[in-house]
């Protein structure tokens, strides 16, 4: 079968890589839902299946993957569907988990509709292009750290599992994979979400600046408690979640 430039293919192959991803996904029974992600030709997929306890999904956009998926493993429930476009309220039951080797050029996206539908995916694991997954895990104060960062950590705990060689896929691509696990976090932010979002974006867009000139235009009257004079790469999520707080009395104060 001819590769899809356009939807980023590049198929697993290694055996060895293979088991260690599927040791690294570990016991599926938590959950209630399981969805792999771009199965392909279903080399992890079969890993998957050997999982018992839980119903298992896949979805393909691909249509030739798909029907050989549904000649080579007709135990499985393929979907030919974008991930981006489909309604996971109505495809998955709560707790869900989700894997995959995510295609690269629609992998931030398919991380921010897991944030947007964290009361139903609880957990992650999915194989990055690993300049995406370290910007993922990445703590403050790194050159790595940004916005899809913060808002990731903002709800799940992310962990670096394991780097992923070009050798280990067909054809291989020209950089370095990753993988990463997310786990859903079980307290609330703490703080207006929308106005968090904003605030996180916003510092980011100058990330040379300090806050105080990069969130100038939010509310120059609140209380900054120090955060005026840092750059958004110096905060950890709790003060981005303080800074919003801080913003967000301000503003009330103003309304009044």
């Amino acid at each position: 079968m001819e590769l899809k430039r356009s939807l980023g293919q590049h198929f697993l192959h290694d055996q060895n890589m293979l088991q260690k991803i599927a040791d690294v996904i570990g016991d599926l029974s938590p959950f209630a839902s399981v969805l792999e992600i771009g199965p392909g030709h279903g080399a992890l997929t079969k890993y998957l299946l050997l999982k018992k306890h839980y119903d298992f999904k896949a979805v393909e956009v691909d249509r030739r993957c798909v029907e050989f998926l549904r000649q080579n493993m007709p135990e499985l429930k393929v979907i030919n569907v974008d991930f981006l476009k489909a309604d996971l309220t109505q495809l998955l039951k709560s707790p869900a988990c989700i894997v995959g080797n995510f295609p690269y050029n629609i992998s931030s996206q398919i991380v921010f509709k897991i944030i947007e539908n964290r009361a139903i995916v609880s957990r992650m694991i999915g194989m990055f292009q690993k300049e995406v997954a370290v910007r993922i895990a990445a703590s403050h104060g790194s050159k790595d750290y940004g916005v899809i960062s913060v808002l990731t950590q903002a709800y799940f705990d992310c962990t670096y599992l394991l780097d992923v060689p070009p050798g280990c896929f067909t054809p291989p691509p020209k950089v370095m994979s990753g993988i990463i696990k997310l786990e859903r976090k079980n307290t609330a932010l703490g703080c207006d979400e929308k106005l968090f979002r904003t605030i996180v974006k916003q510092s980011f867009t100058q990330r040379r600046k300090i806050l105080s000139n990069s969130l100038k235009g939010i509310d120059s009257s609140a209380q900054w408690n120090g955060f005026e004079s840092k750059r958004p790469e110096q905060l950890s999520v709790a003060d981005f979640v303080s800074l919003t707080n801080l913003i967000a009395d301000a503003q009330s104060i103003n309304n009044r």
